[in-house]
């Protein structure tokens, strides 16, 4: 009997007959797992607990010759229960699972298990704002595929000024200089502290974050759209 034993969140559950519901796994030793919860549904289901949305668990199960494996047990390790408390961090919860689930391969390397694990984390704390979740999410999508723009130098090769303005060019991936341009010194560095790995609750510590937010919420969403499938 191949029996394994691993952490994981679950980024999907589809019912499977009258009592049964397939469930995909995101663990960090694994990649993504996909294994048939057996009598999951049923009232006095033991393992129902284990398989919450918004959770980490640690779950045993059978792998068979196919692809899918069963589930044998399951032990709720973490439940973020304040997410379900507001309707708008519930449904960013719901979406950056579905983006992560999207943009991953079968095997994805550990961090992306850590990057929704702290993702849960921040939109289970009220206090953070969920703005900054969202563009925080996505500028680690970028960074963990390999797609940070460069702020360090201008299209032209020269070093960002603090006094200047600028533009951002897609075709460059990189800030070009502008006068009167939407981008200045702060948002630049505010930036490089989003694409450095700082997680939400550092970020939020930051004087005028919420300002900083509003100011490059567009351009990540943006480079997100073009770079992460």
């Amino acid at each position: 009997m191949n029996q394994r034993v691993t952490t994981g969140i679950i980024l999907s559950r589809t019912d499977y007959g009258e009592a049964d519901r397939i469930i995909t796994l995101l663990t960090p030793d694994l990649g993504k797992l996909t294994v048939l919860a057996k009598g999951v549904k049923r009232l006095k289901s033991k393992m129902a607990g284990g398989i919450e949305l918004f959770s980490v668990s640690q779950i045993t199960y059978i792998q068979g010759r196919g692809e899918i494996g069963t589930l044998i047990s399951t032990r709720l390790l973490k439940h973020y229960g304040h997410i379900i408390n507001d309707l708008d961090r519930t449904m960013l919860g719901y979406d950056l699972i579905k983006q992560l689930n999207k943009t991953t391969e079968e095997e994805p390397e550990a961090e992306y298990f850590h990057l929704l694990e702290q993702a849960f984390t921040a939109l289970d704390e009220p206090k953070i704002d969920i703005d900054l979740v969202r563009v925080w999410f996505a500028a680690q999508l970028l960074r963990l595929s390999g797609h940070t723009p460069n702020l360090q130098t201008s299209t032209g090769g020269q070093k960002l000024d603090p006094k200047q303005t600028y533009e951002f060019s897609f075709e460059d991936f990189a800030f070009t200089p502008q006068p009167e341009g939407h981008f200045g010194a702060d948002d630049i560095k505010f930036l490089r502290l989003l694409l450095s790995g700082n997680q939400p609750h550092v970020l939020a510590k930051v004087s005028g974050s919420a300002a900083r937010v509003a100011a490059i919420r567009q351009l990540v969403l943006l480079m997100q759209q073009q770079y992460i499938h």
